[in-house]
């Protein structure tokens, strides 16, 4: 992700760059409205057809996992 910072001249220090700025926001804001309430969802206070859902989705992502032949993430 070149471009991401700047090196500040004479030191070992870097600055975001604009596009570093904009990636760091764009990040935030996924974690933010999407990430945060997903993993939220698997919680027992979380209404029961969201939790449905996340299982569904997890079920799935696992076929996907298993007829690629690929092995779990530790």
């Amino acid at each position: 992700m070149a471009g991401l910072t700047r090196r500040i001249e004479h030191t070992n220090r870097f600055v975001l760059a604009l596009d570093g700025v904009k990636v760091a926001v764009f990040y935030t804001k996924l974690h933010n409205r999407l990430l945060r309430p997903l993993l939220a969802a698997d919680q027992p206070q979380a209404p029961p057809e969201l939790r449905a859902a996340l299982r569904t989705i997890d079920r799935h992502i696992g076929t996907y996992i298993t007829r690629a032949r690929l092995s779990p993430a530790a």
